[in-house]
């Protein structure tokens, strides 16, 4: 036992020494090689300084507008639907389902082309129309320089990088106006067709009305004009007829009364009618109404949290970053290089 215990704190001892000569050798390393590695770090920050200076470097602006997006997508239905009927309060904040949506809108072609026009990107950016690629050229620009980030808070964040500070605060907030008028019409696409079916359906709904109308006219033509009171009325006078034993009179009233009854069930069935077509008639109305609203009205699409302003500061390049990573790989570059040429040399 002792002598495997002895054996075990001999192999623990030389593993100690073997690390603290390996770690002194790195220190002895270094040491011998300060002077090389000093200069080359140092040397490499100077020059990552300059070369990351505006120089060399044009420096970008940040500007960041936030939104949140709302619930609404109907203006008749968050303004013209009793409240215990609406799915959802027009005032109301969106949330993840909403920020998906607006991030899509915000990408879309559409979008990004109106916003070329508006704000001449292309002479902005430099691009010749006429050169090799430039709808290329100018979507790389816009990847690299507006970006569309939903936060933690579920709401909406419009990062725009740009040369002039101005322009980047102008062309956030335009992108926030424009997110307004391309979703608007989006959702048109389809009110101003669902407008159309319904306007058909109330015309259609009307000449059906006026058909039963012009049929009611033709058997009050024929007499019949309200068919229960004519009835009553003529079962009176075919009483009295025959209590005054006038059998002239009642024929005559009863072959009235039976023309009355044959053309009476057809008044009846259209009279039914004519009523259940305009309750129809009144609920195409009430459809039309809310559509025609839905094409010419809207609503705002968002709640501006944060107007993009002109910043102050730039954001790119970052400067420090730089030198420091810069620095950090000619050490490790440097060491990397040393320790090849010190095994080099060892195994001549």
């Amino acid at each position: 036992m002792s002598t495997n215990s002895t054996h075990s704190k001999d192999l623990i001892s030389a593993g100690v020494a073997e690390k603290s000569i390996n770690f002194i050798d790195v220190l002895n390393f270094f040491w011998r090689w300060r002077k090389y590695i000093l200069i080359t770090v140092f040397a490499s920050g100077i020059i990552a300084a300059v070369f990351s200076s505006p120089l060399f470097m044009t420096p970008k602006y940040k500007a960041t507008h936030i939104l949140y997006p709302t619930t609404n997508n109907s203006v008749s239905n968050a303004l013209l639907t009793e409240l215990n009927q609406r799915q959802k309060d027009p005032l109301e904040l969106g949330g993840d389902e909403e920020a998906e949506k607006a991030i899509q809108v915000l990408q879309s072609s559409t979008l990004m082309n109106r916003l070329v026009k508006n704000f001449g990107l292309m002479e902005h950016y430099n691009i010749d129309p006429k050169g090799g690629m430039p709808q290329s050229q100018l979507a790389d620009q816009l990847k690299s320089n507006i970006s569309f980030n939903r936060t933690r808070y579920l709401s909406v964040e419009i990062n725009v990088m740009d040369e002039s500070p101005e322009m980047a605060a102008k062309i956030a907030n335009g992108i926030a106006s424009l997110y307004d008028t391309v979703k608007t019409e989006i959702q048109k696409q389809i009110a101003v067709p669902a407008l159309q079916i319904v306007e058909r359906a109330l015309q259609t709904k009307r000449d059906q009305i006026t058909d039963i109308k012009k049929r009611l006219q033709v058997l009050g033509n024929k007499g019949i004009i309200n068919y229960e009171e004519q009835t009553r009325a003529l079962s009176e006078e075919i009483y009295k007829a025959q209590a005054a034993g006038r059998k002239g009179k009642v024929i005559e009233l009863k072959k009235e009364k039976e023309q009355l009854i044959e053309n009476g069930g057809e008044y009846m069935a259209l009279n039914e009618l004519i009523q259940i077509e305009e309750t129809k008639k009144s609920d195409l109305i009430s459809q039309l109404d809310k559509r025609t609203v839905d094409v010419t009205e809207s609503l705002s699409h968002k709640f501006t949290v944060s107007e993009a302003s002109a910043p102050e500061r730039k954001a790119w390049p970052i400067r420090s970053l730089i030198v420091l990573l810069t620095m950090a790989t000619a050490f490790a570059g440097t060491s990397l290089v040393l320790l090849g040429v010190e095994l080099f040399a060892k195994d001549k």
